[in-house]
């Protein structure tokens, strides 16, 4: 009996034993299940709909010609304005096949009003105003997109690559100051459209995003009505740049619950890819061999291209709020050799343009608020780039050639969504990628051209939409549990 009862208690141990293992190691697997569907249950699946609002950028190349062949001016009007709108979509996400699956395409479809107009550009005299000039106006009152996206989503994070077809109304009009009848082309056009973004579940079943789109509405042509010359003509190369935040609000589905705000104290360092237009209002006084108007010609040149750079900064947390600085520096391919004035047609009478900015930099404040791991923020603060323009002038049997640049210092003002990045497993806690649009203004530079004696001026205004990825040194940024 001493046998089995030692034998018995020797079962009853190790059963209990067994059960308080059992029982201790269910403990972190209930806390890991808690846990887990707050990042990676987002199901991106559905139908949605939504508004938006940004700014729009036109860099319309525009030829004008009085009588055959004979090339008068290459102008870039820039319709510039605030715009708005709404848009409705669907997408599918291919989580649904399994767990490791982070793709996610759909469709979407857009109408928008915008307030983009320009009303600066003169032609065929140049001089602004006088008796022979003829000033351009264009607008672009409404345009929509019916696009596909696909993205690779990150739990409740979505970056995402869009294009398809665009459709919109393009107004020029040509507005002659003395004789002559104002002439107007106003049409309904289409074309395509690409461009990127980033959007992130805010909770419930509200998500925000920002996105940059290019829009192309092909060539619009016509027959102006200069010094009533029948043989007069134009062209314009509708091409809009646009940038906007949007929020969007999923029907059906489980609504979000954002985790608690993650940690994003401390040192970041970081690299960023995008592109940059600018919209560079300038003027040139001629001098009295040409005729003689006391007023100058307006024009405006947009230097636009590719950027790349680094940033560094540091961010302080005060629960859900993170405010911080951060710094960048940026190489840019940014040129604009297409404008020309008088005739462009040399040895007549031209002048034309090269302008180009090699390199631009920030120091700015940040301020944002983070949902789970993704934060929402706006920034602020200095900038300060050089803008190099080459102005080239000919006049019969004489060729002036001036090489003006500037260091100049302003502002800017932007904002942006950055989120843990951790794609296919590659990367560790502490990435972050960002996706942010900037406008950098660094106010007008005047010059006094050394070769021909010319005045001229030039305002840089550069919009910036990049996207880039950040390392975080003193701790993952992930929930604070």
């Amino acid at each position: 009996m001493a046998k089995i009862s030692a034998h018995a208690l020797s079962v009853a141990a190790t059963l209990a034993l067994t059960i308080a293992s059992a029982h201790a190691a269910d403990l972190p697997v209930k806390a890991v299940a808690y846990k887990a569907p707050l990042v990676a249950a987002y199901d991106w699946t559905g139908f949605y709909l939504g508004v938006n609002a940004g700014i729009g950028l036109g860099r319309d190349l525009t030829r004008t010609s009085v009588g055959p062949g004979f090339l008068t001016e290459v102008q870039r009007p820039m319709p510039f304005g605030g715009l708005g709108g709404a848009q409705i979509g669907y997408n599918w996400s291919a989580a649904r096949l399994g767990p490791a699956s982070n793709l996610v395409v759909g469709i979407e479809a857009d109408i928008q009003g915008t307030g983009m107009t320009d009303d600066r550009t003169c032609v065929v005299n140049v001089f602004c105003p006088s008796p022979s000039t003829t000033t351009l106006s264009q607008n672009l009152p409404w345009f929509g997109t019916a696009r596909g996206r696909i993205g690779i989503a990150n739990g409740a994070v979505l970056k995402y690559f869009t294009g398809g077809f665009a459709y919109g109304r393009v107004e020029t009009s040509f507005n002659p100051i003395g004789a002559g009848v104002p002439v107007s082309f106003n049409e309904n056009r289409s074309g395509y459209v690409i461009g990127s973004g980033v959007e992130a579940a805010l909770g419930g079943n509200w998500t925000g995003k920002l996105e940059y789109l290019h829009v192309n509405l092909g060539t619009q042509t016509g027959a102006p009505p200069f010094s009533l010359i029948p043989a007069s003509t134009f062209s314009s190369e509708i091409h809009e740049h646009i940038v906007r935040v949007g929020l969007n609000y999923r029907i059906g589905g489980s609504a979000y619950m954002p985790t608690p705000a993650a940690n994003w104290a401390g040192f970041y360092i970081g690299g960023n890819v995008g592109s940059v237009a600018a919209t560079n209002a300038s003027t040139i006084f001629l001098p009295p061999g040409l005729p003689a108007f006391p007023v100058p010609a307006r024009l405006w040149l947009s230097p636009a291209g590719y950027l790349g750079g680094a940033q560094a900064g540091y961010n302080w947390q005060s629960g859900n709020w993170v405010y911080g600085i951060e710094a960048d520096i940026q190489g840019s391919t940014q040129t604009d050799n297409k404008v020309c004035i008088i005739t462009c047609i040399p040895p007549v009478q031209s002048v034309a343009f090269d302008q180009r900015m090699d390199w631009l930099g920030t120091a700015r404040g940040r301020l944002g608020y983070s949902l789970g791991s993704t934060l929402f923020y706006v920034t602020g603060g200095a900038a300060f780039g050089n803008v190099k323009t080459k102005i080239t002038t000919i006049a019969g049997a004489n060729t002036f050639v001036d090489d003006v640049s500037a260091s100049r210092t302003g502002y800017a003002v932007g904002g942006g969504i950055e989120s843990s990045f951790n794609v296919f497993g590659l990367l560790g806690e502490g990435w972050t990628a960002k996706t942010e649009y900037v406008f950098v203004d660094l106010g007008r530079s005047d010059w006094t051209l050394p070769a021909s004696a010319f005045q001229f001026s030039t305002r840089v205004q550069e919009h910036i939409f990049r996207s880039g990825v950040n390392y975080h040194f003193n701790q993952p940024v992930v929930a604070k549990y």
